[in-house]
């Protein structure tokens, strides 16, 4: 595995309830995509961004493959419909048949992600903390989860993020930036505040 190759992932299979059933990834923010502004502040960090797309991931490729060439969309596979380890258990599969040995995963609504983000995460794994809060989705994971990730997701039960980091042993990442450089945009108020970032 070479630990000095690092893959972005990018989850954007959520359906967006809060959003009345919106694609947050086409939402705007000053006049750009989420997705584009996402991907302007991960891109540069990473070695190549793939995008965890759910349960359709050809609609993916026809949303953003020709804005952002090269750009890899994956589904959920056997485990679609059960969150976003499903995503990432995706992402963690891909890496590791690759001979990559991590992924660095964001929601595609984390559009003032820090650019320093995966210098100071370190080595994986590792999870934000800003503001005493963790971010379990802003996370460096190992390729070598992948298979324990997939036994969490067969097993039963309710497959919160929080529950399989701690069983990784997932170590903590404090980020003292200013704001909260990690704001997720679930409702059109948040989205209105994001306008307002920086003001």
């Amino acid at each position: 595995m070479d630990n000095r190759y690092c893959i972005g992932l990018i989850l954007a299979g959520g359906r967006g309830l809060r959003m009345g059933g919106a694609d947050k990834a086409l939402l705007e923010v000053r006049g750009r995509r989420l997705m584009a502004h996402t991907l302007a502040r991960l891109a540069p960090q990473v070695d190549q961004v793939m995008v965890a797309a759910g349960a359709e991931p050809e609609r993916a490729v026809a949303r953003f493959g020709g804005q952002f060439p090269g750009m890899i969309a994956l589904g959920d596979g056997e485990f679609a419909g059960l969150g976003p380890l499903a995503g990432i258990l995706a992402g963690l599969r891909w890496a590791e048949q690759a001979g990559v040995a991590q992924i660095l995963s964001v929601p595609v609504d984390t559009i003032f992600m820090p650019l320093d983000l995966r210098a100071r995460l370190g080595a994986a794994p590792t999870v934000v903390e800003h503001g005493g809060r963790l971010h379990h989705l802003v996370a460096l994971w190992p390729s070598a989860a992948a298979e324990p990730l997939a036994a969490f997701l067969a097993a039963p039960g309710a497959h919160r993020v929080r529950d399989f980091a701690a069983s990784i042993g997932m170590r903590t990442v404090r980020f003292d930036h200013p704001g909260d450089p990690f704001m997720n945009i679930n409702t059109p108020e948040d989205l209105a505040a994001a306008e307002r970032v920086g003001e």
